[in-house]
């Protein structure tokens, strides 16, 4: 019996993924999950999943970062990608970052039931114009590369440095002293070989779908 995880925070399209999912796997066992949070959790929680079904754009997610930390943390788990972004570079990307298919949410249900199907086949699934696009660049490899050897919660501060929260807001949230959160931070800067807060969110912000709208928030402490 397999077991697929489904993350996306619009209800129709879980719904619409779960009949695919059903249609070819009637005894999978189904779990979702509507934040990048939730599905961090959840990927703890059934870490022998057989396949992550994950949309780019969620409440917390920022581009393909949490593909990559997912992909760092769970090699073992096979992640196909599900986005409305369908131009073949961003479907590329995905790839390039370890996803081992991409399926644009235009797809109908048979062709989600071939994607998946192939995939837990152990073969990849994109649409054919996602080989023809460029691979990612070596700049963003390495911002890849960096951001894999931060740990789950140095990884969650550099998400809320993104999105302009202050040390003392971050240690409220996940619930430990302020002065946890400044060694955090500090180690971030050291594995992303970057000098503040600023330099980190930008240097994540390479990871976004699209880098050059990455808004930064000011620099506060």
């Amino acid at each position: 019996m397999s077991t697929i995880l489904i993350a996306d925070d619009h209800p129709l399209f879980r719904e619409a993924l779960r009949g695919a999912v059903q249609r070819i796997l009637p005894q999978a066992t189904l779990h979702e999950a509507d934040s990048v949070d939730a599905l961090y959790a959840l990927v703890e929680a059934h870490s022998d999943a057989d396949l992550l079904l994950m949309d780019l754009n969620m409440p917390g997610a920022h581009g393909f970062s949490a593909l990559v930390h997912l992909r760092a943390l769970h090699p073992q788990l096979p992640v196909v990608v599900v986005s409305a972004r369908e131009e073949p570079s961003v479907m590329r990307r995905a790839l390039d970052h370890g996803a081992l298919g991409f399926i644009p949410k235009s797809a109908d249900s048979e062709t989600i039931g071939v994607a998946v199907g192939q995939v837990l086949d152990g073969e990849r699934w994109a649409p054919a114009e996602a080989a023809a696009a460029p691979a990612m660049d070596r700049d963003e490899e390495a911002v890849a590369r960096r951001l894999r050897e931060l740990t789950p919660q140095q990884f969650r501060v550099l998400q809320m440095l993104g999105e302009g929260r202050l040390n003392k807001q971050i240690a409220w949230d996940l619930g430990v002293s302020e002065a946890t959160i400044k060694a955090h931070v500090t180690a971030v800067l050291r594995k992303l070989g970057v000098n503040n807060r600023t330099q980190a969110v930008l240097m994540a912000g390479r990871l976004a779908v699209d880098p050059d709208r990455v808004v930064v928030p000011e620099e506060t402490e």
